[in-house]
């Protein structure tokens, strides 16, 4: 469901945006713009805590490999004033040493507006379904 203001709505939107092209382009410094100082991010039975640890992860995770093609596609945001919660259907395909993996993905997500930017206050991800072309 999408519930809110159009504008926050799409200023949401435009953080998933500004995050899958971080993927695509591998660069942390993006990425974890994209992050409240204080926020979670539940991956792969994993939590980390807060911003540094998260992009602490993600670049030592990124560094294996060699491209990353990612897309992501909302499923649902409901704005509750600076607060606003949501869905979001990821499509990767990942290069590593040569081979190729493809991954669709699901994210729930958690919001935060801090000094008029959204941003991600918790991040729950999960694969649904995964291909290894071999």
């Amino acid at each position: 469901m999408f519930t809110g203001p159009v504008e926050d709505r799409l200023a949401i939107r435009e953080l998933h945006d500004r995050y899958s092209d971080a993927v695509c382009r591998i660069d942390a410094g993006d990425w974890g713009d994209c992050w409240a100082e204080d926020a979670v991010w539940e991956f792969m039975g994993m939590t980390i805590e807060g911003k540094p640890a998260i992009v602490e992860l993600w670049t030592g995770a990124m560094a294996g490999f060699d491209a990353v093609s990612f897309i992501a596609v909302p499923a649902a945001i409901e704005i509750d004033g600076d607060r606003a919660t949501g869905r979001c259907q990821t499509h990767e395909i990942l290069v590593e040493k040569g081979r190729s993996r493809i991954a669709g993905g699901l994210y729930e997500d958690a919001f935060v507006k801090r000094d008029g930017r959204w941003l991600y206050a918790k991040r729950n991800f999960r694969v649904i379904a995964e291909h290894r072309p071999e």
